[in-house]
C-alpha cells in the first residue's frame, strides 16, 4: 500500500530509519507498533484523525495507521488514545488494514 508523508520533523526522523518493521498491535480500527524513534508531541498533535491517517504516538514511540473508529472514538472517525503527530496518509483504501491480525509483522519502507 502506498502513502504520502508530510515534511514534519517527526516524519523526517522516521524517514531516516526506514525500513522499519514490528508486530502489529490492534486497537479497534488502528494498528500500531513501536519503532526506534523518540520524538516529543508536536505543537499541532491531535487525537481525532481522518481515516487513512499515518501518525506517531509519542508516549509509546509507536507508528500508527488508522482506518476507522477506536475504543475511544466518539463518532465514526478514528481517535487515538492521546494526541499523535500526523505523518501523512494512505493512498487508496485504508480499510484493507482490517485484515492485519495482532502480532502480524508490518513493514514500512520507502519506495
Amino acid at each position: 500500500m502506498l502513502a504520502r508523508i508530510n515534511e514534519s520533523p517527526t516524519a523526517k526522523a522516521i524517514w531516516e530509519i526506514l525500513p522499519v518493521s514490528g508486530p502489529a498491535s490492534v486497537w479497534g480500527d488502528e494498528i500500531y507498533f513501536s519503532i526506534p524513534v523518540q520524538h516529543s508531541e508536536a505543537d499541532n498533535a491531535v487525537a481525532e484523525v481522518e481515516v487513512g491517517t499515518l501518525a506517531y504516538w509519542p508516549p509509546g514511540s509507536a507508528f500508527c495507521i488508522f482506518w476507522g473508529p477506536t475504543p475511544v472514538s466518539t463518532s465514526g472517525k478514528p481517535k487515538a488514545y492521546s494526541p499523535v503527530n500526523i505523518l501523512g496518509d494512505i493512498i487508496g483504501d485504508a480499510t484493507l488494514f482490517d485484515a492485519i491480525k495482532p502480532g502480524q509483522i508490518v513493514t514500512v519502507s520507502a519506495n
